[in-house]
């Protein structure tokens, strides 16, 4: 890839990233301060630049905590970070969990809540039902990571057995008021999927939740799937009257991050078309997709003229068929070079955060000549999408984005440029 390419490609996800700022994001979006207590609770991969963010722009006391993943964490003042694994996980976000139901304890109704909640949140806060465990958590985000099934329907099995998710930390603030402050990395915007909504209830029955296990063929730990055959442990319904004085607001979300994007490519004279800001399914189906529209582009000049650059966002899937390592970015990209072996193209596909899947990466860059130079050093480009392992792919040719954590989570980013 040229150098010239590769600059502008990282350009426009800085510019991304820029947009969904905790910072200039909070501003704009900043509570009335309340005649009692303000604490602030959190969860997210953002949650820590959320807090310091929203200290620097707080006028008068707070306090509270917030969990984010490993690495993610930022200095704080008044506002306690805790860190916990994702994407599976494990006792530190079990004890942050408790944390933040301490925190909450024992409000009236001049005291204000504020939820400061970005993706990554649903892994980072595991209280399972009083019936299971912390390993039967474990083992129901093994299986939801494996089974292909978009984050919507993964965040609503796991509402059905949290005593956390689906509004229930919202409902342990009552009387207080809560306002919930979210940067979105759900298709859609859909405030009570993002981090499985903590303080936002979900309309989404037990019964629904069953449907969605059957149609998506979801292959639940045994302990789980018996669980959800009762009615135990529902969650509450956004007609609850303890919901009334609370206030959801999306402060951030993958399309103005798109439309920064998008302005950033047009100040260097090359046009920007955004596709959709929540493309969902396979990532290496979303790929081939691209890739038969980018030949298009490059071979006929449409349904856009060169030079252009293609972008959009969203959250793909990937159901696992092997060993390999790699994210749902690399894997799209993967499929990419292989579908538009040839093409005239550059292309940069990485997730917000900074990480792409559990590696060290946010994603990876790939042209038309991707495919043929695996094959030059001993790859078999199929073979490596076979088994999921993209990682190794781009890797190997010295292709890996790395851009470190970001502090924020507007989900994939991919563009692709044709000049």
């Amino acid at each position: 890839m040229k150098d010239a390419d590769r600059r502008f490609l990282i350009d426009l996800f800085d510019a991304a990233v820029a947009a969904a700022d905790p910072y200039h994001a909070l501003a704009a979006h900043m509570p009335t301060p309340p005649k009692g207590r303000t604490i602030v609770i959190g969860a997210g991969k953002g949650s820590a630049q959320l807090a310091a963010a929203f200290e620097k722009l707080w006028q008068g006391p707070l306090e509270g905590v917030v969990v984010t993943r490993y690495g993610f964490g930022c200095p704080t003042t008044k506002i306690k970070v805790i860190e916990a694994s994702h994407p599976v996980p494990d006792e530190a976000g079990l004890h942050a969990s408790h944390a933040l139901f301490d925190a909450v304890k024992n409000l009236n109704q001049d005291d204000l809540v504020v939820a400061l909640i970005s993706g990554g949140g649903s892994a980072l806060l595991p209280m399972p039902a009083d019936t299971l465990t912390l390993q039967d958590e474990i083992d129901l985000n093994k299986a939801l990571l494996a089974s292909g099934a978009p984050i919507s329907v993964m965040n609503a099995i796991r509402k059905q057995i949290s005593q956390i998710k689906g509004g229930r930390l919202a409902l342990a603030c009552h009387p207080a008021r809560v306002v919930s402050l979210i940067i979105s990395d759900i298709p859609g915007d859909e405030a009570a999927d993002v981090a499985s909504g903590p303080t936002v209830p979900s309309a989404v029955s037990r019964a629904e939740a069953r449907a969605l296990i059957e149609a998506w063929r979801i292959d639940l730990p045994p302990r789980i799937a018996d669980f959800l055959k009762s009615d135990d442990n529902l969650p509450p319904s956004p007609d609850d009257a303890r919901f009334h004085n609370h206030t959801v607001r999306i402060i951030a979300s993958a399309r103005q991050s798109l439309e920064a994007a998008a302005r950033t490519a047009e100040a260097e004279a090359i046009h920007a078309v955004i596709l959709s800001d929540s493309i969902e399914g396979e990532a290496r189906d979303v790929g081939a997709v691209h890739a038969a529209l980018l030949r298009e582009v490059a071979t006929r000049n449409r349904p856009f003229t060169k030079p252009v650059v293609i972008l959009s966002g969203g959250e793909t899937t990937v159901t696992l068929k092997g060993k390999g390592r790699g994210g749902r970015n690399g894997e799209f990209l993967l499929s990419l070079a292989i579908a538009a072996e040839g093409m005239p193209f550059a292309a940069l596909a990485a997730d917000t955060d900074g990480i792409d899947g559990s590696e060290n990466n946010a994603g990876a860059f790939a042209t038309g000549e991707t495919a043929a130079r695996l094959r030059a050093r001993g790859h078999n480009p199929r073979g490596l999408l076979a088994v999921n392992d993209s990682y190794s792919a781009f890797e190997a040719l010295g292709d890996l984005f790395v851009s470190g954590p970001t502090g924020t989570n507007v989900n994939d980013f991919r563009a692709i440029l044709l000049r």
